[in-house]
């Protein structure tokens, strides 16, 4: 959601969507020529959304600085790092993606990083500091992930586009000190429109491309073209390599509890892959599950293995604003994925009178928090 088609990433949003520019610009979008594309940004059954609520929601509040007009802007991805911390931990960044084809509530507020302590009885969102050195100016995060080592190390890797570029940076979190000490930045050719991550190791990740170029018109024309030349790639300091291709538009991606699949989201397709992880880190495919609606970015039910989708009805209004008619959320829940005949049923679901463009929802101890692409986040019991 979480890129030119990513909608971010732990509950908050993603670029690539970001040099891709203004969809709405895209010739033929709404004329017969244009009508895949048309297609691919809603639902295939209907965009209509009948609502789905849950009995006690909450929004995310946050440092007043995050706080605007009493709404906390999200820009997409969700990651909760459970188990060898003191406290199970929400990692997710705030005032959304950064993009000139998105609508942004705070255009000019910087890219961060927000923890929420999910065992507390009224959580909130803590801003924490970054590391002098690091350019916060440019900071545009994304994707996010986190990976515990054997030693306990917490490392949070975020993609991020600065200037609208693309890069993944890696940190290492100091619970005491509530701060990210910057570790490293990572560039490379097989990353050209990192959409999202997941972290398998300190140095180690795989992530999605949305787009296989990084040139705003080919991007266009690409996705104009229906291509599917979008991949996966598997990056580690002494090997980078394409490990899947061949989706429409790769975006939100998440592994398995036992670490032996990776899910990925093919949002225009309107499809989540299931591979199968390999000791060399290649992947094959096991499985498609085609779903009735955009799928944006995925996250893991610790307890159950249950998958977590955030979801877009009706992507074509994520980038023609419309405040009276604005863009609708969605969760799902996929039950036993890797069986014959998957349980998928709607978590959440609103006309966006509440929540707008939700891109991730992450479950924990039978709470619910979603995130959206540029809107507020909401923290909901079970």
């Amino acid at each position: 959601m979480e890129s030119y088609w990513g909608f971010p990433g732990s509950p908050t949003g993603k670029e690539s969507a970001c040099s891709a520019g203004d969809l709405g610009s895209i010739p033929g979008l709404e004329r017969p020529s244009g009508e895949r594309l048309g297609y691919s940004l809603q639902k295939t059954k209907s965009a209509t959304v009948s609502t789905v609520s849950l009995s006690i929601c909450h929004e995310v509040m946050g440092p007043d600085a995050m706080i605007l007009g009493g709404v906390i802007c999200i820009s997409e991805v969700i990651d909760i790092s459970p188990g060898n911390l003191d406290s199970s931990l929400c990692f997710f960044q705030p005032s959304g993606l950064k993009c000139p084809s998105l609508h942004s509530f705070a255009p000019d507020k910087p890219g961060g990083i927000l923890m929420m302590d999910l065992n507390e009885e009224n959580p909130r969102a803590l801003e924490l500091r970054i590391s002098r050195g690091f350019n916060l100016a440019l900071f545009n995060p994304h994707g996010i992930s986190t990976f515990i080592d054997s030693d306990d190390t917490v490392y949070l890797f975020v993609v991020n586009h600065p200037e609208f570029k693309n890069t993944v940076e890696i940190f290492k979190f100091e619970e005491e000190e509530n701060s990210l000490w910057h570790l490293k930045t990572i560039k490379h050719e097989l990353l050209p429109s990192v959409n999202d991550i997941i972290a398998v190791g300190p140095e180690h990740f795989y992530a999605t491309n949305d787009h296989y170029f990084s040139d705003p018109f080919l991007k266009y024309l690409e996705t104009y073209l229906n291509l599917h030349w979008t991949n996966v790639v598997y990056y580690s300091p002494n090997e980078v390599k394409v490990v899947a291709e061949g989706f429409d538009s790769a975006n939100g991606i998440n592994i398995s509890p036992d670490k032996k699949y990776i899910y990925v989201a093919d949002i225009l397709a309107h499809e989540i892959h299931v591979l199968e992880k390999h000791p060399n880190m290649n992947l094959t495919q096991l499985k498609v599950l085609k779903l009735d609606t955009l799928v944006d970015n995925l996250s893991i039910d610790p307890s159950s293995g249950d998958v977590l989708v955030g979801c877009h009805p009706n992507g074509q209004k994520l980038f023609v604003y419309d405040p009276k008619n604005p863009p609708s959320s969605e969760v799902l829940r996929i039950q036993n994925i890797l069986s014959e005949k998957p349980t998928v049923t709607t978590v959440y679901a609103n006309n966006g009178s509440v929540l707008q463009g939700s891109s991730v929802a992450s479950v924990y101890d039978k709470k619910l928090l979603i995130g959206t692409l540029y809107h507020r986040a909401l923290y909901c019991e079970l």
